[in-house]
């Protein structure tokens, strides 16, 4: 017998909004990782997730291949984004953000506390 997985509904592509981008520096609130700094990784904007360096790290037992070797790995996995909160070096705190537009038309996020333009780190 044969049983149906229930899928997970995601949104579709264009309707999938995320406050956090790669490059950002973000703050962890909630979680065993609660107050850890890093920069984001990757972002899944589907899923609601990102990975964040050195925060909600797991170990993964790979088996030895022609091009690895085995062993026990430890690496990054995916965190909500609901837990995550963008840093802001101003305010030197996780921070709610803001968007506004400048003088040129350009869309910029801004820090809710001090009003301070907040890009990603590329």
């Amino acid at each position: 017998m044969f049983f149906k997985r229930a899928k997970r509904k995601l949104p579709k592509p264009h309707e999938a909004k995320c406050h956090i981008r790669k490059g950002d520096k973000v703050v962890v609130i909630a979680g065993r990782d609660r107050g850890k700094i890093g920069k984001v990784l990757q972002v899944f904007p589907r899923r609601q997730r990102a990975i964040v360096e050195g925060v909600n790290i797991v170990k993964r037992h790979l088996r030895p291949t022609p091009y690895s070797e085995g062993g026990i790995v430890e690496k990054p996995a995916p965190i909500h984004v609901s837990n995550l909160m963008l840093f802001c070096p101003k305010c030197n705190r996780g921070v709610r953000i803001g968007r506004k537009f400048l003088e040129d038309g350009t869309k910029v996020r801004v820090c809710k506390k001090c009003g301070e333009i907040i890009e990603a780190e590329e």
